[in-house]
């Protein structure tokens, strides 16, 4: 069966937007008037056309969102109430559009309905899409496309050792450090590790940077909506009193920093410096003080102290008593405001 138009044009009844059990869709209306307006070429044209799509195989449907002009998406990321996704009906303009995913997870078609979508990926919506356009009997044989183009729910959290934490809108292919970037950078006493926590996964991925904000593996990780981006914070030793630098020194929970390595960044101790240090530290049970022979540690005579986070080595002036009176209190005071330099 076919409608022939003026001047020799063709509408074939092979056409996916046909007459399907005695209904007429708008398709057909549009599609029959331009057959009779066109030349016998826009026939042949359309005829072509469907020859081509016929080509494609019943079901299939591309949902990667790698389209020119779409962000590229992970496959198995799970649409949510507010998402925008792009419905793409191939040769079938009339019903294609961007649709937003409402309160109840559905999205309205043009021509067909309400679609249940949430919790779905968007391969999972082409095929649904797929479905009803059949079920209803609007398409015989449809092939649609599903991009998505917002995760409007679906925002990236940057937290911890960051100028600006919040939950960045994911909107496309971005990577860890981007987000990281957007929350104005780390902080001075950011540590090297990140760690990010899947959302749908209940996994967490962690990696270093290295001296210069750079993963140390040389590959950057792609954020995906729902990410946790976690800054970890530096350990901190202070190195404060008869020394060349005093100040608190950055450090990472992989570094082994000791007495003698700390001095050393504090640029040493000075000549009028006393070599019966104090090394103050935080415990579970409180706060703890104890020596240290600066000078049997220098002579190999004793161990050199492993320093935590927090621990405060305290180098006094040779013959003075004023710390000697306030004891811990004043060592602290002395800690209070330092400069924080860079890592050991």
């Amino acid at each position: 069966m076919a409608w022939r138009g003026g001047r020799g044009a063709v509408l074939t009844a092979k056409s996916k937007s046909m007459l399907v059990d005695g209904k007429w869709t708008v398709l057909v209306l549009t599609l029959a008037l331009g057959c009779l307006l066109a030349p016998g070429s826009t026939a042949r044209s359309w005829a072509q056309t469907h020859d081509a799509a016929a080509m494609v195989q019943p079901g299939t449907s591309t949902a990667t969102g790698q389209a020119a002009g779409h962000p590229t998406s992970s496959s198995d990321l799970l649409l949510d109430t507010g998402d925008l996704i792009d419905v793409r009906v191939f040769d079938t303009p009339e019903l294609s559009g961007k649709l937003r995913v409402n309160e109840e997870g559905e999205i309205t078609l043009p021509i067909g309905g309400a679609v249940m979508v949430k919790g779905l990926t968007a391969e999972q919506v082409a095929s649904a899409i797929e479905n009803r356009l059949r079920q209803q009997h609007i398409l015989r044989d449809p092939h649609v496309d599903v991009f998505v183009d917002d995760y409007a729910t679906q925002g990236v959290t940057v937290a911890g050792e960051v100028k600006a934490p919040g939950i960045y809108p994911w909107s496309g292919k971005h990577t860890v450090l981007d987000f990281i970037s957007a929350a104005g950078g780390v902080t001075p006493t950011a540590s090297r590790t990140v760690a990010v926590s899947r959302k749908d996964h209940e996994q967490t991925i962690t990696f270093q940077l290295n001296d210069s904000l750079q993963p140390a593996s040389g590959a950057d990780l792609e954020a995906r909506p729902g990410d946790r981006i976690l800054v970890a914070r530096a350990g901190v030793v202070y190195v404060v009193g008869d020394v060349g630098r005093p100040g608190g020194y950055l450090i990472d929970d992989n570094e082994t920093v000791t007495v003698l390595k700390a001095l050393a960044l504090a640029q040493g101790m000075n000549k009028t410096a006393k070599y019966d240090a104090k090394l103050i530290r935080n415990t579970p049970a409180g706060r703890t003080e104890s020596d240290l022979q600066l000078k049997k540690i220098l002579a190999n005579q004793a161990a050199d102290p492993k320093l935590r986070d927090g621990d405060i080595v305290f180098v006094p002036v040779s013959g003075a008593k004023q710390f000697a009176d306030k004891g811990v209190t004043a060592i602290l005071q002395t800690a209070v405001g330092v400069v924080i330099y860079g890592r050991l």
